[in-house]
């Protein structure tokens, strides 16, 4: 490193430490894309994830000889995405809920993996990982559409996870005891490929879910027949999940996701709901009427 490269990020640092203004600048470039600066440095950041996923992947086609400077690359990676979670860190609001926050985590485990390869061997390829954090482009390009459209999604699914959990176990119930019964049926007979248990059961999740590998197969009548109603049953049980997470989101659709909490600046409540459902603060009066006026001027229309 050049002398002025070394006075330069040395003056950087005790800026950074000593200038609160400097700080908070930094802030803004590195969490804020709206200002030019800002949108730069996530789409740089984002060619260098591109390229350091390009390089693990290359590490696996490319002779062995290769490998060095594949290596001194990955390093001139890591070490920039380190300095990246540094800043993010110290200049973040809140650093326990950024450090905890689902980039928070993605930004830690992106340069985990390179200091983990010293000491756990095979670890190296685990920086694949780094792909996830091309989620930011959705910050960069300003697609708005696209992330209320996947915040509707989310919100549908933790929705219904509860009723998706007990249906999966009742397939799971339902995959044990036909197993079982597969294997009590097809055990014992000649080729039969229904040697225990948990094979019956393997045989039933990839029939069910109408993968079919057709590696292990009944040779019985009996057991043909089951099988032909395990199919016939996997078509119905594939369309309970979805139709359970349609409801969710047409649910979903019936609520305003403009009327935002003054208080804990959360949405998704109800046209005409007064409190918050997350904080049980009262919501805006004005924007609670101005919904209210909406409403009824969109069923004058539909009486004209």
């Amino acid at each position: 490193m050049s002398k002025f490269s070394f006075k330069y990020l040395k003056n950087f640092v005790v800026r950074l430490f000593t200038d609160e203004e400097f700080k908070k600048k930094v802030g803004d470039v590195i969490f804020n894309p709206d200002s030019p600066i800002g949108k730069l440095f996530d789409i740089c950041l984002m060619g260098f994830i591109i390229l350091s996923v390009i390089i693990v992947i290359a590490e696996s086609l490319i002779p062995v000889r290769f490998t060095p400077y594949l290596h001194v690359l990955e390093w001139v990676f890591t070490i920039f995405f380190s300095l990246e979670y540094a800043l993010r860190l110290y200049c973040a609001e809140n650093r326990h809920k950024y450090a905890f926050s689902f980039f928070g985590v993605i930004d830690l485990l992106a340069i985990l993996p390179t200091y983990l390869s010293f000491f756990i061997q095979g670890a190296h390829g685990l920086m694949v990982i780094r792909i996830f954090r091309i989620i930011r482009v959705f910050r960069v390009f300003k697609l708005f559409s696209f992330l209320s459209e996947g915040n509707m999604l989310l919100q549908s699914l933790k929705e219904s996870s509860k009723k998706i959990i007990v249906f999966f176990l009742f397939v799971l119930l339902l995959a044990i005891s036909i197993g079982t019964i597969m294997y009590l049926i097809e055990n014992g007979e000649p080729d039969s490929s229904f040697t225990s248990i948990p094979k019956g059961i393997y045989w039933a999740v990839v029939t069910m879910t109408t993968v079919g590998y057709g590696d292990v197969t009944p040779v019985t009548a009996l057991g043909q027949f089951l099988s032909t109603v395990v199919m016939l049953l996997g078509y119905t049980i594939l369309a309970v999940p979805t139709g359970i997470v349609s409801a969710s989101m047409i649910n979903q659709n019936q609520k305003d996701p403009g009327q935002v909490c003054p208080h804990c600046h959360k949405v998704g409540h109800d046209v005409n709901a007064i409190f918050c459902k997350h904080c049980g603060q009262q919501l805006d009066k004005k924007e609670t009427a101005r919904i209210d006026d909406d409403k009824r001027t969109q069923e004058g229309e539909i009486i004209e």
